[in-house]
């Protein structure tokens, strides 16, 4: 992870990012497919009260993921 960057996983509840990167080579394909491309603006919508799972918005629709799927997505700073 390079200085500029952060994970969907650091993001505080009503944040948002903008995706830069998938990190995870056999993951990136499920999460394009969801719609996590590069360029997109992401929103942490709810966290799970043990903090796993997480709800973002991403393209006006709510998407649940796990805490690993989040940390592989990558956001400018």
């Amino acid at each position: 992870m390079q200085k500029d960057q952060r994970s969907v996983r650091d993001l505080k509840i009503g944040e948002k990012g903008t995706i830069c990167c998938l990190n995870d080579a056999e993951m990136s394909l499920k999460l394009l497919e969801m719609g996590c491309i590069p360029g997109t603006v992401v929103k942490l919508n709810s966290k799970a009260p043990l903090g796993d799972p997480i709800t973002i918005i991403v393209n006006d629709y709510t998407l649940s993921l796990r805490l690993d799927e989040a940390a592989t997505i990558m956001l400018k700073k």
